[in-house]
């Protein structure tokens, strides 16, 4: 098992709801961290301005864009390990917005893979994603499950993925492909569902619950779990590398009733009412996703270890802390 502590790791997509998380576990293991976040006008270096100050402090924050492979090119030059998070992830905004998702997600992800390959970097850990399988055929799902693009954003991401073992494959970049399943937890955007149903529970300011289709059935891992995937992913001395693995909690949760269970732990009374405009376009939704991750359990003794009911409880708790403090930030994300 590789050790952390002492080791000069990078970060992309940092700023994000699992990336963040990622960073600040990395901090607590001893690693050296770079915080890689994409450049805004608002002087924000996204959810790292919400760590708590002990870790903060401890980071070397950066701004930049992995689209641009010069300056990837040189922030990876002494880095040992790259965690490699950074991506375009709204589902809905890739309908309208194709391109801009394969020159983030396919081209970004090449730019961090040939700069690994030039500097002999020790290891890379590439996000993939569930969406790449589309609805299920078989369940659970096992890796070997056909890829099925039912979205321009899993298009792309299942390009980086084969773009990930093809360097594995031709030129020997040590990259574990990691594929999270539907992670939740504190800092996560209402571009999911789960803060999106919290946040107008809670909201004195909504009168009802708006929801789109309650019928999909989501695999729900917690944000610490999903963060401690990656750091297994990036440790093993197990993990083949450009193959993939799914992390996921293994268990089954349709929307409504992952809706039914924030309506009793928030104590809510709100009507609930169904919104066709939160519909995704026909074929495109992804009716059912569950995990087998033995896979990974067994190379790297990972598994989820928080239950759904803990997720959801510290969840909508982290959420009263965002409304009473008045720092609802209704966005939609451009980092996992």
């Amino acid at each position: 098992m590789i050790q952390y502590r002492g080791k000069k790791v990078l970060v992309t997509g940092a700023d994000g709801f699992i990336g963040s998380h990622v960073t600040e576990a990395l901090v607590r293991e001893g690693a050296e961290v770079t915080a890689l976040a994409l450049y805004n006008s608002f002087d924000s270096h996204g959810w790292l301005d919400d760590v708590p100050d002990s870790i903060r402090s401890e980071l070397r924050l950066i701004r930049g864009d992995v689209r641009d492979s010069a300056f990837i090119n040189r922030i990876l030059r002494d880095q040992a390990v790259v965690f490699h998070l950074a991506a375009l992830i709204a589902i809905p905004y890739s309908y309208s917005a194709a391109q801009s998702y394969v020159e983030t997600n396919v081209i970004g992800t090449l730019n961090v893979l040939e700069a690994a390959r030039e500097w002999g970097t020790e290891r890379v850990v590439h996000t993939s994603t569930s969406e790449v399988y589309g609805t299920a055929l078989t369940m659970p799902i096992r890796e070997s499950h056909p890829l099925q693009a039912q979205s321009p954003y899993s298009a792309s991401k299942i390009g980086a993925d084969m773009m990930a073992e093809s360097y594995a494959r031709c030129y020997g970049v040590p990259v574990a492909i990691l594929r999270p399943f539907n992670t939740f937890g504190p800092r996560q955007s209402e571009r999911a569902i789960l803060p999106t149903i919290i946040r107008q529970a809670l909201d004195p300011e909504c009168a009802t619950i708006l929801v789109g289709d309650t019928s999909p059935v989501r695999d729900l891992t917690f944000v610490e779990d999903t963060a401690a995937a990656f750091l297994a992913a990036g440790s093993s001395e197990s993990i083949e590398f450009g193959r993939a693995y799914n992390a996921g909690s293994q268990r089954a949760v349709t929307i409504a009733d992952l809706l039914s269970l924030v309506v009793e732990l928030s104590a809510c009374k709100k009507a609930v009412q169904h919104d066709k405009s939160r519909l995704r376009p026909k074929n495109s939704e992804v009716r059912a996703l569950l995990a087998d991750s033995s896979l990974f359990e067994s190379e790297t003794g990972w598994y989820a270890r928080t239950s759904l009911r803990s997720g959801v409880e510290k969840t909508i708790a982290w959420w009263h802390d965002r409304l009473d403090q008045g720092r609802v930030r209704r966005e939609k994300g451009y980092m996992t």
